[in-house]
């Protein structure tokens, strides 16, 4: 008799991002997928590389210095010290006084699972207590479940986001961060697209040094949120200036357009550099047991357009212009919701910025676009601006329009029905 398999108790995973089994699957060539997780070209579903980066893909195998040996633990310095400065400035004191450093990583969620793994092992802010963490309602499903993995029990959601007023509620977020227990890790996600103001994020700081609150920073896409590197950088800036020790996860897959090279840096910053050697030498064991060491070719790429000021700027040049793409889709978006006279606001849209937006759509209007129009989105509504196209564009407004004229008839007969 053959025996049942030993994974038979597995379970199936949910999924809780975009449905891409049922995008993928579905046979419509109408089909839309407003979730994609990097940016694309107007020409449908192609990624978006600077040209910059496509010559030095070009260039780097043809160099005969290279030797392909393993890299350290901790990567390639001239990478993590360029990424460094990219983000907290090259006149940062905590550069200067080397009690920052950085950490070469398989892409942002690798800087993130090596922070919290880090943070579980060694940050004990009670003696009594293990930390709570704080993250943001639209990150729990994957940071939060990164959080849980690596052992962390008392994680706990933050609201910034208003899915009613669609425009961030500072008021409760500072009351959320002054009721934290004192020494809770708090998951900062910056520039944010919700659009904090410099202000704001002052009153963000004040709030966590009173409660000696931890910050630890997620940084995917700098530079695409206002266009500038250092005003997207501002706010990280800012809780360095003030003292913070922190940690910063730094992503480069969607300004680099390196998305399968997989190209992270965790930034460490402390109060001295005795400190940070020790935190490095412990990150360094992490790693070593966890995938030994990253791969070297998108760290490569990036070192060589941060340390080159020609290439650096034509990197930036690309940056702006698909960020005026970005800005752009946002404004007609909206204009052909107001054209088609679709009910509700939508100045959040253009209010918002960055690669990612939330749209304040109902999950009954999520599952109608998904049924009814074959268009695929996050369940809480949120879209990537640059799955949005020219040649798809008319086609998602209208289906927009429809989904909410559809579920408001719905809801109004539902509302008469009861009242009979």
């Amino acid at each position: 008799m053959e025996r049942l398999s030993v994974f038979l108790d597995v379970p199936l995973a949910k999924t809780t991002g975009v449905p891409m089994d049922a995008y993928r699957d579905d046979p419509s060539p109408q089909k839309v997928c407003l979730g994609h997780a990097g940016c694309q070209t107007d020409c449908a579903e192609t990624v978006w590389i600077p040209p910059v980066v496509q010559r030095i893909l070009l260039q780097i195998p043809q160099d005969p210095t290279l030797d392909h040996e393993y890299l350290p633990e901790l990567g390639i310095v001239e990478f993590t010290r360029a990424a460094m400065e990219l983000i907290i400035g090259k006149d940062s004191r905590a550069l200067l006084d080397n009690r920052a450093g950085g950490v070469h990583t398989i892409g942002g969620t690798g800087a993130v699972w090596i922070g919290a793994e880090f943070l579980r092992r060694w940050y004990k802010p009670s003696s009594s207590t293990p930390a709570t963490i704080y993250i943001a309602e639209p990150q729990m499903d994957t940071v939060g479940s990164i959080f849980k993995q690596v052992g962390f029990t008392n994680i706990c959601l933050y609201h910034l986001w208003d899915p009613i007023q669609l425009m961030v509620d500072i008021k409760v977020f500072l009351k959320e961060l002054q009721d934290a227990p004192e020494g809770s890790v708090v998951f900062l996600h910056a520039p944010e697209e919700a659009g904090l103001t410099t202000g704001q994020w002052e009153e963000v700081a004040a709030a966590m040094k009173t409660r000696h609150l931890f910050p630890f920073f997620d940084i995917p896409a700098q530079g695409l949120a206002s266009g500038n590197l250092d005003r997207d950088a501002w706010a990280l800036r800012h809780f360095v200036e003030r003292g913070f020790e922190l940690l910063c996860a730094q992503s480069f897959s969607k300004i680099f357009g390196l998305y399968d090279e997989r190209v992270g840096n965790l930034i460490v910053v402390t109060k001295d550099n005795e400190t940070l050697l020790r935190i490095h030498s412990q990150i360094a064991k992490q790693i070593m047991m966890t995938w030994s060491g990253p791969t070297s070719l998108g760290g490569r790429v990036i070192a060589m357009v941060l340390t080159s000021p020609a290439l650096l700027y034509e990197w930036k040049q690309s940056l702006q212009t698909l960020v005026k793409r970005i800005m752009l889709i946002r404004e007609k978006l909206k204009e052909k919701l107001r054209i088609l006279g679709t009910p509700g606001s939508w100045e959040h849209i253009t209010e918002q910025s960055g690669v990612y937006s939330f749209t304040g759509l109902l999950p009954s209007q999520v599952e109608y676009l998904a049924r009814h129009k074959h268009i695929y989105l996050f369940p809480n509504g949120q879209i990537n601006i640059c799955s949005i196209n020219s040649r798809n564009l008319e086609y998602v407004a209208q289906s927009i329009h429809e989904a909410v004229v559809a579920t408001t008839l719905q809801d109004c007969s539902h509302t008469r029905k009861n009242v009979d």
